[in-house]
């Protein structure tokens, strides 16, 4: 199994997704209008149909985004060693997450 994780986190860091999701020019992204009037209109659209769900899930999915590029989380692995008593928070709170997502997909219906 620790071969397995070890290949995982070897890919990831192969692919320096840490560092670009940290280095995201958060200013120059969400004043380009190749990128912010697509994002207005999808909102719109989303909001027109009423499909709050889907509007859930894009603000989940920039809620993790921000959070992955925050100083906590950049201090989860200290050294070589990981930091249990912080990565409990992230733990739970993934859990919480996962939970409203499968609530939202399955526990419902619209």
């Amino acid at each position: 199994m620790e071969a397995f994780f070890n290949k995982i986190m070897a890919f990831v860091d192969s692919t320096e997704l840490i560092d670009q999701v940290k280095d995201v020019d958060y200013v120059g992204l969400f004043t380009n209008p190749w990128f912010l009037v697509p994002f207005i209109v999808l909102v719109g659209y989303l909001l027109f149909k009423q499909k709050w769900r889907d509007i859930i899930f894009l603000v989940i999915f920039f809620g993790i985004w921000w959070a992955s590029g925050t100083e906590y989380m950049q201090t989860l692995v200290v050294g070589d060693e990981l930091q249990v008593s912080k990565v409990l928070p992230v733990l739970f709170g993934g859990a919480a997450v996962l939970g409203i997502i499968v609530y939202l997909l399955f526990g419902r219906s619209d």
